[in-house]
């Protein structure tokens, strides 16, 4: 069967766009197959078969009919059919036969190729791959953070998204200038939290976790090792109160309260990172009435008030990095202890592991031989039996420390514990304390309590040797380890005084 085309066909710019789409083609299903059959997870095959390639489909595409248009101008001038001013098809011409089933074919093929790479492309913009691994050098502190947080098994736009086409758009649109930022290298370092735009978190948050359903209380322990030479352990076992005494009053009582339907917490903050509460507008929604806290030493006017944005409490005030953690260097040489990456029996390397952790440092491999030359010439010169006999769990911990660090601190993206400070709990960063430091009062003279058991009871602390433990249904006055800390210099001040961004 003789195989004929229009003459419009035969001209280089459809040439070209013909060879075009038809290599762009044939590489989209080779890196098709390549994904299907591969058991590796390289996040940048998706980017490159269902983001960059097909632009180059469509271009190639358009180039042929373009071509074939000004080719059929050029016939018309030479044959002086000028009368004719647009195209036709005669399926009984042999050549407008062929194109008319080729187009026909193609048509279809193309109408399925683009449904199925719609449908991908979505999906691996949707994927956790494309979100922490395509800009790996910026995404990468966050990427690592997701991996070891409590949500690992969501995905990033589950959260950062959500359901709904009208935030898919609004999220591809944001994210234009993220990639207009990494490509130019204008990128800031340090990204801003908390993220204004992020969706309510009772759009995303509460898909899984349903607050009437919140378990009533938690038994929780924590284990710390002291800065001395022994290392010595301190345990501290507690009644967490996040609801009610019952599992019935989940949300009457409690940490939860706060997210109780039958109240509204208002606040303003005078910080981007939302860390200075200064002014609180509690309302009973089942009584109407209204309650207003200010900071005594830092009260807001009224212009003060109408011109700064007023926040609606939610879960997100209280957990603010569920799923990028960044943990100072005392808990996660804490964490490292506990699992045996670093060895207790070695003297003095708590405080010598968080020493070195807490250095700034301009690049991970300059961190990496800071952190090893540091430790091996302290135990080589304060330690010299150590060194020479136990060297090899030196070693160790040294491998442990630098695990622990490549979790938690990115110095080419400066990222470190401090410039994300945790609302959840008041050791390191205000939390509670930014609302329940004892300074928020009304106009009568009510305060936002400071008492520690609204939270929580301690029910043991101390050496696991000498524990000290509460009676039933009683609770223990909270004792810091160390005889060198009075119990004034705690009562009256904050966690962070000490152990904020410069303490241990």
């Amino acid at each position: 069967m003789e195989f004929k085309l229009p003459d419009s066909t035969k001209n280089w710019t459809s040439l070209i766009g013909a060879t075009i789409a038809l290599v762009t083609l044939l590489i989209i299903i080779f890196l098709i197959f390549i994904s299907l059959y591969s058991t590796g997870s390289d996040s940048y095959l998706g980017l490159v078969t269902y983001i960059i390639l097909p632009p180059f489909l469509i271009f190639g595409l358009v180039l042929i009919p373009i071509g074939m248009y000004f080719k059929h101008k050029q016939l018309k001038i030479a044959k002086n059919e000028g009368n004719k001013v647009l195209p036709f098809i005669d399926l009984n011409i042999k050549s407008h036969r062929t194109a008319f089933f080729i187009f026909s074919i193609g048509t279809v093929l193309y109408l399925f190729l683009s449904a199925f790479g719609s449908y991908e492309a979505f999906n691996y913009t949707e994927s956790v791959k494309f979100c922490g691994k395509t800009c790996h050098y910026v995404m990468k502190p966050e990427y690592t953070a997701y991996l070891n947080s409590p949500h690992a098994r969501v995905a990033c736009a589950e959260c950062h998204v959500g359901e709904g086409v009208d935030w898919y758009v609004r999220s591809k649109i944001s994210g234009l200038h993220q990639v207009y930022s990494v490509t130019l290298g204008t990128v800031e370092k340090l990204i801003k939290t908390p993220i204004s735009n992020l969706r309510p978190a009772r759009e995303t948050c509460e898909r899984c976790h349903w607050p009437e359903k919140f378990y009533s209380r938690n038994l929780i322990t924590r284990r710390h090792y002291l800065s001395d030479e022994n290392n010595s352990e301190w345990d501290i076992g507690m009644t967490l109160k996040i609801g009610g005494k019952l599992k019935a009053f989940a949300l009457d009582e409690g940490i939860h309260w706060h997210i109780n339907s039958n109240v509204e917490i208002q606040y303003i903050a005078t910080d981007y990172k939302r860390q200075n509460i200064t002014w609180i507008k509690y309302t009973n929604k089942k009584t109407g009435k209204v309650t207003i806290y200010q900071d005594v030493d830092e009260p807001l006017t009224q212009e003060q008030i109408d011109s700064l944005s007023t926040r609606t409490f939610d879960c997100i005030d209280c957990h603010n990095h569920p799923a990028h953690i960044y943990n100072s260097p005392t808990t996660f040489i804490n964490t490292a202890i506990d699992k045996g990456e670093i060895p207790k029996s070695l003297p003095m390397i708590k405080a010598k592991a968080v020493e070195v952790c807490s250095q700034v440092y301009s690049t991970t491999d300059s961190a990496m031989l800071g952190i090893e030359k540091s430790i091996t010439e302290f135990y080589k010169g304060e330690y010299p039996n150590i060194y020479k006999t136990k060297l090899n769990l030196i070693k160790q911990s040294i491998n442990g420390i630098k695990t622990e660090f490549n979790k938690n601190i990115f110095p080419e993206m400066k990222v470190r514990w401090e410039a994300f400070p945790n609302n959840i709990g008041h050791m390191e960063s205000k939390g509670c304390f930014r609302c329940h430091d004892g300074n928020h009062e009304t106009e009568s003279g009510k305060v936002i309590t400071r008492d520690c058991n609204t939270c929580h009871n301690i029910n043991e602390q101390g050496y696991p040797s000498n524990l000290e433990k509460a009676e039933f249904g009683s609770s223990l006055k909270f004792v810091h380890p160390g005889d060198e800390v009075e119990e004034s210099d705690w009562m009256e001040g904050s966690c962070t005084d000490c152990h904020g961004s410069e303490g241990n």
